[in-house]
């Protein structure tokens, strides 16, 4: 388990060791948001362009001017004091590959629990369960059968965690929702892991768990560290450096931003919400805790 040197910082894709299968299943859509020129695809979540961004952001504005005490500046909840219940959908083929154990679970959670200590967020598991489904264990991003797979076994509503791990092949590692999308698709609402990133898997370097911790960031409203490069208002927290593009490995000392203002400080890239290795991982700010916290009120009730 790492150690935490801040306030609280997924990952997602690779090229697959023979231990996993390196089918490619609908990822297509998922590919338009990964580094073509990287033979490492990672998170499959979908980066907004600057505009896009730019809406969600007044969007989000105007809906958190209509709770109470809107407007009058949000106070962040302590640490630990927000719960979430969390629901593994395990999903495997006929023959069984892609099982998880109990301990693979647990230990997940626990993965998880570390990352977020200083956040308000602490992790629940509820139910754990395996579904043997050949066509849902190479489900893609954006596929027919993510579709289906999630409008049959999602459960809960907007406060609650769903995971589901299966072989999407194609390399990728993951992606997640955010929270504003959850009110016009909720069945669609949920983290999908690749099954090999969990603690001991055997998706190295990418095999320390953090793949989740990195796509509940997702789910929890964060952006990447290198949302909109050097330019705009970046992943939209004060206290995390610019950084121009995803950072693969452990670069300690990159400066990928060096002019405009702004630019000062090297790349984040030990924050969870960058591509880095596992071990290279370890924290989030204290402002990426705040606007989680702030989002996943807003727009899930947490």
């Amino acid at each position: 388990m790492k150690t935490l040197i801040k306030a609280t910082s997924l990952v997602v894709a690779i090229a697959l060791s023979s231990a996993v299968s390196t089918t490619h299943a609908a990822n297509h859509k998922a590919f338009e948001h990964a580094n073509s020129k990287s033979k490492l695809l990672r998170c499959g979540t979908k980066t907004p362009s600057l505009k896009e961004a730019e809406l969600k952001e007044r969007h989000f504005d105007t809906v958190k001017r209509g709770k109470p005490g809107g407007g009058s500046g949000y106070t962040p909840r302590p640490a630990g004091s927000v719960t979430v219940d969390v629901y593994v959908h395990i999903i495997t083929n006929n023959s069984g590959d892609g099982a998880l154990s109990v301990a693979d679970v647990s230990n997940q959670l626990n993965v998880l629990n570390n990352a977020y200590i200083n956040s308000p967020f602490t992790f629940n598991l509820v139910n754990s369960h395996t579904v043997a489904n050949n066509t849902w264990y190479t489900a893609g991003h954006g596929s027919a059968a993510e579709r289906d797979m999630k409008n049959a076994l999602r459960a809960g509503d907007s406060t609650d965690l769903n995971i589901y791990t299966n072989n999407m092949g194609g390399g990728l590692l993951g992606w997640a929702t955010f929270p504003s999308d959850y009110a016009s698709n909720p069945s669609n609402d949920g983290v999908v892991t690749l099954y090999a990133t969990f603690p001991g898997g055997s998706a190295a370097p990418y095999n320390e768990g953090d793949t989740m911790t990195h796509e509940v960031g997702h789910w929890l409203g964060l952006y990447h560290t290198f949302q909109g490069g050097c330019k705009g208002k970046g992943d939209y927290v004060a206290d995390t450096a610019p950084e121009k593009s995803p950072a693969y490995g452990c670069p300690i000392g990159r400066d990928s931003c060096t002019k405009g203002k702004g630019s000062s400080g090297v790349d984040p890239i030990t924050n969870f919400m960058d591509y880095s290795d596992d071990a290279c991982m370890y924290e989030f700010t204290t402002g990426q805790s705040n606007r989680a916290d702030e989002l996943s009120n807003v727009y899930r009730g947490l």
